[in-house]
């Protein structure tokens, strides 16, 4: 099953794609249809209704409000070799606030403040049941699906301390979607799929996401020993290598470039970047 949030007549709709429509569900978004209770998948596979043809669907971002939104660094050996960090040996975690969340085809804005503006693609997943103290072995069975995320970060802010956050949430950077794919379209355990980042056209990234230091399953076991994990809760597994900060000489993304992110089997982003418009001083 395919899961969306569509923006309709002026406000959001979960909806499930069905062919080339996809039918509204009756909940605000995929957040909301997450919450709604354990039987969700179900209840998602048998509505009908109102449709909306494919091709003309806009996506919001996946999941507008989630309760938590947790992010890794340095999770792929090509990354952490490109960064000259040394492996780490439990998982980097930071946080981004829903501000910075973007659809799949919205712009990414460039802040005014920096020219240091990087990509990074990353496998996403949304968690679909609670979770506290989940065991690996039986951590996918709390996964609700997969998505695609890039992780778009500013560098000069990300350093200015040790902690990534500041570099991470700026406003409407953050493109999640454009569907939530269950994990019983992708096969039996962890997927392993293709993963690639493109500016202009240019392919900057490309691996495979069987090539997680920390594979799904460990870094939802990992986190719930932290926090209990809630429906709709995302989570953003970490970036392979070619990043543009990675690069010699480094290259940032500028006005009018367009940002392809794509999974096998998921789908892609498509963003372009766009300058900040400041409001004008009062």
């Amino acid at each position: 099953m395919r899961l969306a949030t569509i923006r309709h007549q002026g406000t959001t709709r979960a909806a499930r794609l069905d062919g080339e429509t996809y039918v509204l569900l009756p909940h605000a978004d995929l957040g909301a249809l997450l919450a709604s209770g354990e039987d969700w998948a179900a209840r998602a596979a048998a509505e009908d209704g109102e449709r909306v043809a494919a091709a003309e669907a806009d996506h919001a971002t996946l999941v507008p409000h989630p309760n938590k939104i947790i992010c890794l660094g340095l999770n792929y050996a090509s990354h952490i070799r490109e960064m000259g960090r040394d492996l780490p040996a439990y998982p980097t975690l930071f946080a981004k606030y829903d501000g910075a969340l973007i659809g799949a085809g919205d712009p990414v804005t460039l802040p005014v403040v920096s020219d240091r503006v990087d990509w990074e693609a990353e496998l996403g997943f949304v968690v679909g049941r609670t979770a506290r103290h989940v065991p690996r072995e039986k951590a996918l069975d709390h996964v609700a699906g997969y998505t695609v995320i890039n992780d778009v970060t500013v560098r000069d802010y990300q350093r200015r301390t040790r902690e990534f956050l500041s570099g991470k949430t700026f406003e409407a950077t953050t493109p999640v979607g454009p569907v939530l794919v269950t994990p019983d379209e992708l096969g039996p355990g962890e997927p392993d799929l293709e993963i690639r980042c493109e500016v202009d056209g240019t392919v900057m990234q490309r691996a495979r996401t069987s090539d997680l230091l920390f594979g799904v399953a460990e870094i939802l076991s990992y986190v719930s020993e932290i926090i209990t994990l809630l429906p709709g809760d995302l989570i953003a597994t970490g970036t392979p290598g070619g990043v543009g900060d990675g690069r010699d000489p480094k290259v940032f993304l500028r006005p009018g470039q367009v940002l392809r992110t794509s999974i096998e089997g998921i789908g892609e982003l498509r963003n372009t970047c766009v300058p900040e418009a400041v409001p004008p001083a009062a």
